[in-house]
């Protein structure tokens, strides 16, 4: 396997089971993401899709990446093309961002893998490091190749004994059509299916499932995380978001908003499971089927 991504030098980990790379100079960025015995990239690779800011060029890349919400412009796109130290651990590694000049944040992702199954767990931390106040929310952002189906868990049952209150919300961004042909709902999950050449589309809720999965080639990626739905959280309070447009789509969390004095920080873990060999899921019922018995329905 290469050991650079369009030019930009690259490291590797992985296990038995699975392999990443990640950015040696950019980021925290995670660029590439393997099954053992597979050499197909579950990430969308973006070497050229760029945003100018005031602050440079913002280079998205493709992979996994840590923001922070809600989305501002020219906040959240502060460039983060050089200068990551790479911290090695005993089952992982660490990668820290130069603190950013503008806005006074630190990012930085430590990666654990599991020695047991296909799976490993991201914490994400943004520190302030600056003078002032600050408040935002940890957002957990991976970038994947079309061609699969986002699966969104929804709340079964009522939360109280009354059925009088609502249970669920779903929140769209003004691009959303209400009748994208990639939108499918049903009572337990709603699907995102990640298809191109159609326009952009985003959709968001409060996930009290605590997990996001996205079904592709016979292989299930899972996205699990910790729910907090008592706490605030941005975009009208979701914590978990889908966007796609005719080159990705995109699997998002969002822990709760927090108020950071200088000196203070906040975090957000994900764990990252891999499934593989589960055939397609022609219909709604084979999808549910395979939830169940992965414990995840």
């Amino acid at each position: 396997m290469s050991n650079d991504f369009y030019g930009m030098a690259t490291r590797t980990l992985g296990n038995q089971f699975l392999r990443l790379d990640y950015l040696a100079d950019a980021g925290p960025r995670i660029v590439r993401l393997f099954l053992a015995g597979s050499n197909e990239n579950w990430m969308a690779e973006l070497p050229d899709n760029i945003v100018q800011t005031p602050y440079g060029e913002y280079h998205f890349y493709g992979g996994h990446r840590l923001w922070h919400s809600p989305e501002a412009m020219p906040r959240t796109y502060f460039p983060d093309n050089r200068g990551v130290v790479i911290e090695e651990l005993a089952d992982g590694i660490r990668l820290v961002q130069p603190t950013e000049s503008h806005t006074g944040i630190r990012k930085s992702i430590e990666i654990h893998l599991h020695g047991d199954r296909a799976a490993l767990t991201l914490r994400h931390r943004l520190e302030n490091e600056g003078t002032q106040t600050v408040e935002f929310a940890p957002w957990a952002i991976t970038q994947m190749i079309q061609g699969g189906v986002a699966i969104l868990p929804q709340q079964i049952g009522p939360l109280d004994q009354t059925a009088l209150l609502p249970n669920r919300h779903l929140v769209l961004w003004p691009y959303t059509r209400v009748h994208d042909p990639r939108l499918e709902l049903h009572d337990d999950i709603v699907l995102v299916h990640g298809q191109p050449q159609l326009p952009p589309c985003k959709i968001g809720y409060l996930n009290r499932r605590g997990w996001l999965g996205y079904w592709r080639n016979g292989a299930l990626f899972v996205k699990r995380f910790k729910p907090q739905p008592d706490q605030a959280h941005p975009d009208f309070g979701c914590n978990a978001e889908v966007y796609c447009n005719d080159q990705f789509i995109e699997l998002e969390t969002i822990g709760p908003l927090a108020r950071l004095e200088p000196g203070d920080s906040t975090t957000a873990e994900e764990t990252w499971e891999l499934y593989a060999d589960l055939g397609a899921p022609q219909t709604i019922g084979a999808v549910q089927s395979v939830l169940s018995r992965l414990h995840l329905a």
